[in-house]
């Protein structure tokens, strides 16, 4: 096993483990990717300041997100499909989250249910909803993540359609997967992974396949994908989900300071700043690059965390010395998943955690609440310069 020190080693090894189609589904956004390349670029825009002949024993990561202690600001972003990147992927990520202290986020495109999930975990996780047409469907799935005891929901408002992946579309990567003489070819070459999924009965949407009407097996969700998706979703809409969930609430995919006041309206607790991996709209604005201006406009009104672009805990660090109380990391734990399972998880986990905690002590800085602009140096125009 080679030696992992940053997070693109386990992205080599879990481009060489997982088929080529799950990889792709991961590792790729929206039409020319400009967004999705940008989001992590745009990171490497921003300076820190080292501070030297500063106290910098005794530094702790420890904090809170929506008022649940956590062990570093970083939670595991919502990320269909994860059961296909790895046997009971969801399974494993939630533990590894579980046993390092921060939260997990299950999508509702999940391999494995959320009962699966709850079965095999010891904490409550966070759960993940779309804005679907389904009422009926809706309320059950808030009803199934209260049974389990989930002690967030955290409601995607930028997906009322979807933005078109030419790597998807050329795999067949849909729901469920089209299988082509291609894509199966690839797949025998990956002995591991195809071992993993002939040994767990869990290869299909475990939050859908018997939940919603009418999907009764895999072949029926087609259709039911193709209708649940609101694109005349309002901000009325999601007074009406917030009345479904009495819990902590988060809203996933804000990237307008304009679109923040509006969700302060709603009940939420939190807010975070994506663009969906750069996976929606190509050609908008780094999740980082929207940041400040959603600070100005609501940052002390609600708690503001940062998904998209994350890669290091360096990264971590200057999304919450802008002001993010909370961050996500999506991409960078699928990679530990897809290149170790549970173990490849909890390795992506101590790899962002040394980066954060030795980056805070460089900066002079001891706890993560002390956090703040005065550790970064930010070039003037950051945000861009628009007419």
């Amino acid at each position: 096993m080679p030696t992992i020190t940053n997070i693109n080693d386990l992205k080599r090894i879990y481009e060489n483990r997982v088929p080529r189609m799950f990889y792709d589904y991961a590792e790729s956004g929206s039409w020319t990717e400009q967004t999705f390349r940008e989001n992590t670029t745009d990171f490497d825009q921003v300076r820190l300041r080292q501070r030297v002949a500063i106290d910098m024993t005794g530094r702790s990561t420890a904090g809170q997100m929506i008022g649940q202690d956590v062990s570093m600001p970083v939670a595991l972003a919502p990320v269909g499909l994860t059961g296909m990147q790895h046997a009971d992927g969801e399974i494993k990520a939630a533990r590894a989250a579980e046993n390092f202290g921060v939260p997990y986020t299950l999508s509702t495109m999940s391999i494995c249910s959320i009962e699966d999930v709850a079965e095999h975990t010891t904490k409550p996780f966070w759960m993940q909803v779309y804005t679907l047409r389904d009422d009926d469907f809706m309320r059950r799935l808030f009803d199934r993540a209260k049974d389990a005891k989930c002690s967030a929901a955290v409601i995607t408002v930028d997906l009322q359609l979807l933005g078109q992946r030419h790597k998807d579309l050329k795999n067949g990567l849909s729901a469920p997967p089209k299988l082509t003489v291609k894509s199966v070819s690839n797949m025998m070459t990956k002995v591991r992974w195809g071992l993993g999924m002939l040994g767990t009965k869990r290869r299909f949407f475990g939050n859908i396949v018997g939940h919603a009407s009418g999907v009764t097996d895999p072949s029926s969700l087609t259709t039911w994908t193709a209708q649940a998706f609101d694109q005349s979703l309002d901000w009325d809409r999601i007074r009406e989900f917030r009345k479904m969930w009495d819990g902590p609430l988060i809203i996933k995919g804000i990237l307008d300071a304009e679109d923040a006041k509006q969700a302060l309206n709603v009940g939420a607790d939190a807010i975070i700043v994506s663009n969906h991996g750069g996976r929606q709209l190509d050609g908008a604005l780094s999740a980082i690059k929207s940041l400040p201006a959603i600070m100005d406009a609501v940052g002390d009104k609600i708690e503001v965390h940062l998904d998209s672009g994350i890669r290091s805990g360096q990264d971590v660090l200057k999304a919450l010395s802008m002001g993010a109380k909370g961050t996500y990391i999506g991409r960078a734990y699928i990679y530990g998943l897809g290149a170790m399972g549970e173990a490849g998880v909890t390795k992506s986990l101590e790899v962002i955690h040394k980066e954060l905690e030795t980056s805070m002590g460089l900066c002079g800085v001891r706890k993560v609440d002390d956090l703040s602009r005065d550790n970064l140096l930010v070039p003037e125009g950051f945000e861009g310069r628009w007419a």
